[in-house]
């Protein structure tokens, strides 16, 4: 099934999608970013600076600043023009390789995702709510791997971090798709940093396996709390997690089930609907997410 990590071989790998250094607009170095990612215990980080001209078309070249145990994806963060309200794109490509060729005068925000997508990059749009892409843009990029449901600089600078609506608007509209939390990290005033990961499940620590993971969709989104599996168990979704507080199952529409309670590890919910996900809450306040799972694709267990 795509978008379920818990019964795929290997490990999960914690990883921050959207990070950005000097070669950009962030005040750290690349390697200083990278280093700060390693000193926290992730496993991996990708550093994606601004793709544009004034910054001379970037994608930071990490990979010197690979070592045991912790690796690089290369990327950089795409824009274009598209939006109906007349903004840019910001679209997230990792996977990207050093010489990707840069943004032509008439290039737009989905042409550029689908350059990227075509090459085998994990394309995300990026903070949704903070630029203001409607489901009348969405449906004009066809070309897209994730939508940014967490960004820690946007929910901390305007209130505008969460992508969740568009995200559930998009699921219930018939699309098929995966969902990352991630920092967009600048290391300047803003908190920014170590508050949003995804936990990519993969049999190696390879930069090409952790692609095809992410492409796969087997990783799960947070900002704190562990989802230890999920799994589909005669006519209800099984959900095992770390302490928690509440657990929830969201749907289209407005389906919705949930359990709360103090100490909380497991909750069951009847299925129901074309898709469903899963919400965890833990003391502090703090969420995971699994992707969107469309039960057409399930295998019962």
């Amino acid at each position: 099934m795509r978008n379920l990590p818990f019964d795929k071989p290997g490990r999960f790998y914690r990883g921050n999608l959207h990070a950005h250094s000097t070669r950009s607009d962030g005040l750290l170095a690349p390697e200083e970013v990278v280093a700060a990612y390693r000193e926290r215990g992730y496993d991996f980080v990708a550093v994606t600076d601004h793709f544009m001209e004034r910054f001379r078309f970037p994608v930071t070249d990490t990979r010197p600043m690979r070592t045991d145990g912790f690796t690089t994806l290369l990327g950089a963060e795409l824009h274009g023009q598209g939006l109906r309200n007349g903004g840019l794109w910001h679209i997230v490509a990792v996977g990207l390789p050093v010489d990707f060729g840069p943004q032509t005068r008439d290039e737009n925000g989905p042409e550029m995702a689908a350059r990227a997508h075509a090459i085998g990059a994990f394309v995300s749009i990026a903070h949704p709510a903070r630029n203001g892409v409607t489901m009348h843009d969405v449906n004009t990029i066809a070309d897209f791997d994730a939508i940014e449901v967490h960004n820690e600089g946007h929910t901390n600078d305007s209130d505008r971090g969460n992508g969740w609506m568009l995200a559930d608007a998009l699921a219930t509209s018939g699309k098929r798709f995966s969902t990352i939390a991630a920092d967009d990290a600048h290391f300047k005033d803003r908190p920014d940093r170590f508050g949003g990961w995804v936990q990519v499940r993969s049999e190696t620590l390879e930069p090409a396996a952790l692609l095809d993971a992410l492409k796969q969709g087997w990783f799960y989104a947070s900002t704190g709390p562990e989802i230890d599996d999920v799994a589909f168990v005669g006519e209800e979704i099984v959900v095992s997690c770390a302490s928690a507080v509440a657990i929830m199952l969201g749907g289209r529409g407005s389906i919705c089930r949930f359990a709360r309670g103090d100490g909380l590890t497991r909750a069951a919910f009847p299925l129901a609907g074309a898709f469903c996900r899963v919400t965890v809450i833990d003391e502090r306040g703090k969420k995971a997410w699994t992707n969107p799972l469309w039960l057409d694709e399930l295998t019962i267990g």
